[in-house]
């Protein structure tokens, strides 16, 4: 009880004299830079098939990559127990040195991941110890750190769905897509919080920023689209064709239909792959109407918005375009959690201006 009573103490608001509200959006805002760079990494690790590399999720000990000969053959032995090796990497030749390229990039993920953490929990210890953290932040705050070890765990049971007793030769899409987008709503989190931070910074009266019907809209509309880019991913559905605007030189791809309409929508590569495409569209323009509507009010996020998502547009016509290729998938991802940041940053605006306010 004495100890529950103790951490729970931390989080009490801390009177403004008291309040670091600018440090502590700082700090939120170098963590989003962070949780971008592991979205990208991710992305690579995905586009090398390094996910599975690591077959077992050891939280203290897998902080060391192997350091001997023996390490990497003990490691090398597990991967070959994959369902991926025994039908794909192996058959292609893969050898050890092959493998310590795909597990670099999956050990680096979740160094990663781990980075993140203590990014995050040693400075909020810091501020709660502190009572810097004002008045209505504190569950927030800790929020995105239960967030953070979901997310963790999360990764775990996407990459789980591809070892052990299965035939799967990749992780679960679904899994996938809700990593990643567990990944994209921690992001967005960390956006919002460190911009009302701001906007207390500067007025101690000031509220969090409302969540408009507009802002919601846009991003129910842009959540779509991530969530089939996701889809596209885990499935390799980019390689389902290299021509633009058509597909593989027709305007509607062949769907196989008959597994039924659900399966086809959520499994086939060809139809996610056409929906992803072109509900980009859609997405264009709930982001040209949000970039316009908060112009006014912020216009450093307007431009961010359109410079994101025209950016996001051409990398993902250059990505089917040239195949699929390794540096421009990745940017095509990074730009895409960049977008989610600039959204949600115009979201925030957005709801200063309706509120009456000004953005900080």
């Amino acid at each position: 009880m004495a100890t529950s009573a103790s951490v729970s103490n931390l989080f009490k608001p801390a009177p403004h004299t008291r309040a670091r509200p600018l440090a502590i959006a700082r700090w939120l805002e170098l963590v989003a830079l962070l949780v971008v760079g592991i979205v990208v990494v991710g992305g690579i690790t995905r586009l090398t098939e390094s996910g599975l590399s690591i077959t077992e999720w050891n939280v203290v000990s897998g902080i060391l990559p192997p350091l001997n000969e023996a390490a990497w053959q003990a490691e090398f032995a597990k991967y070959r127990l994959t369902a991926e090796f025994r039908m794909e990497s192996g058959p292609a030749g893969m050898d050890l040195a092959a493998f310590k390229f795909i597990f670099f990039w999956e050990w680096f993920h979740r160094i990663l991941g781990r980075v993140i953490g203590l990014a995050y929990l040693l400075p909020l210890i810091v501020f709660a110890a502190r009572r810097a953290i004002p008045a209505g932040y504190g569950w927030r705050l800790a929020a995105m750190f239960t967030l953070i070890l979901g997310q963790g765990a999360l990764g775990w049971y996407m990459v789980s769905s591809g070892v052990g007793n299965t035939d799967l030769t990749d992780v679960s899409h679904f899994r996938l897509s809700a990593h990643l987008l567990t990944a994209l709503f921690l992001l967005a989190g960390l956006v919002w919080t460190s911009r009302d931070l701001r906007l207390l910074a500067g007025d101690p009266a000031a509220g969090p920023a409302p969540l408009t019907a507009g802002a919601a809209l846009v991003a129910a509309v842009l959540f779509v689209q991530l969530l089939l880019g996701a889809w596209v991913a885990g499935l390799n559905a980019g390689l389902a064709a290299n021509d633009w605007p058509l597909m593989n030189g027709q305007l509607l791809p062949e769907v196989d239909w008959s597994q039924g309409a659900l399966w086809t929508l959520t499994h086939d590569p060809f139809l996610l792959h056409f929906l992803h495409r072109w509900w980009a569209w859609v997405a264009v323009a709930a982001l040209v109407w949000l970039g316009r509507a908060v112009r006014k009010t912020d216009r450093f996020a307007s431009i961010a918005v359109h410079t994101a998502f025209g950016t996001m547009v051409l990398l993902g016509i250059a990505t089917v375009m040239s195949g699929v290729s390794l540096w421009i998938a990745a940017a095509h991802q990074l730009v895409g959690a960049l977008t989610v940041a600039a959204t949600v940053w115009a979201m925030h605006c957005n709801g200063i201006a309706r509120r009456g306010g000004a953005a900080a």
